[in-house]
């Protein structure tokens, strides 16, 4: 069987910008020759609700894992649930979008199979013979690697907002099964057994607009310019390294390789020299404004709009304009 097994992360039931991006490297495996059909996996019985969602990206055939032990994410129990069905129907391949969860999820399979796993592909193809050739994100975003793997079955998750599942009003009919795994005691082990809400609303992740400082931003009061600016665009406010190693911002708002990974529509970079630690939490985004003294930065280079100057002149005067636009509506 030539089908290719695609990892539907959620949580509770919930899901995310990335959960339906492993559909699409699934289907450019198959587009590649590296496969035939595609079948997403679901796993939990609260994942019921996203397996009927599924018909809008495309997808004809769905697993839903259910188990007493599935009733919030597990990494371990999720990763014996895809064992379990790889054993039962021997695919071609198991992807996963690269998130922590579903890199977590696909090193668990890995180790139970005893197979490689190669982490954020950005291109899968053919290669010479049994191998498959592979490009993939390294050292944080830094660096593109070029592989060959060789393996009985593929263990791959695609780096996230690299391969998209457009969804059409006009869903599909999904064929539905069912699949009761048997799990080990031990895969109960690591499990989330309680949450504490953090941000509720609007969140950096998810927002469509950040607005984001830097160093240049000065201090902690210098972000309420940003804050008013992210708040009359409906966005949330992040920054870099600098801003929180000085105290001025909480970890939470990072932006970055050891920060946060977002990809909203438009990333405005207020202050912001344009490290490549930085730039690897925001290259997704689809627009980049930068807002800097410095038309050398590196964030000016990379940036589709730029604007050189003070940004606690230009910020204000943004906002500004914002607000005399809406207020002649």
């Amino acid at each position: 069987m030539t089908e290719i097994l695609a990892l539907i992360e959620h949580d509770r039931g919930e899901t995310a910008e990335t959960s339906f991006q492993s559909i699409g490297l699934a289907r450019a495996m198959v587009d590649a020759g590296l496969g035939s059909t595609v079948t997403a996996v679901v796993i939990g019985a609260d994942g019921d609700a996203v397996v009927s969602d599924l018909g809008r990206f495309g997808v004809e055939r769905a697993i839903s894992v259910h188990h007493e032990a599935l009733t919030d994410y597990a990494p371990e129990a999720w990763g014996e649930a895809l064992a379990a069905i790889v054993a039962d129907r021997a695919p071609a391949a198991v992807v996963a979008t690269g998130t922590d969860r579903g890199n977590e999820v696909l090193a668990h399979l890995a180790a139970i199979t005893d197979l490689p796993f190669a982490a954020n592909v950005t291109e899968v193809r053919a290669g010479e013979g049994d191998a498959v050739a592979l490009t993939r994100v390294r050292w944080g975003g830094s660096l593109l690697e070029r592989s060959r793997l060789n393996a009985s079955m593929l263990v791959l998750s695609g780096a996230a907002h690299v391969f998209s599942a457009p969804a059409d009003a006009a869903a599909n009919d999904v064929a539905v099964e069912v699949f009761e795994p048997q799990l080990p005691e031990t895969a109960s082990r690591t499990r989330i057994v309680d949450r504490v809400t953090l941000a509720s609303g609007i969140t950096l992740t998810t927002a469509a607009v950040v607005v984001s400082g830097g160093r240049g931003v000065g201090s902690a009061e210098g972000f309420a310019p940003l804050e008013e600016l992210a708040e009359l665009l409906g966005g949330a406010v992040g920054c870099s390294r600098v801003v929180t190693n000085n105290g001025w911002r909480p970890h939470s708002d990072q932006v970055g390789q050891t920060g946060k990974r977002i990809a909203p529509e438009l990333y405005i970079a207020c202050g912001i020299s344009g490290a490549i630690q930085h730039w690897v939490g925001m290259m997704a985004a689809k627009h980049v404004l930068a807002i800097n003294t410095d038309g050398e930065a590196n964030m000016v280079g990379k940036a589709e709009y730029a604007v050189l100057g003070d940004l606690h002149q230009i910020v204000p005067a943004i906002s500004e304009e914002i607000r005399k636009r809406r207020a002649n509506k």
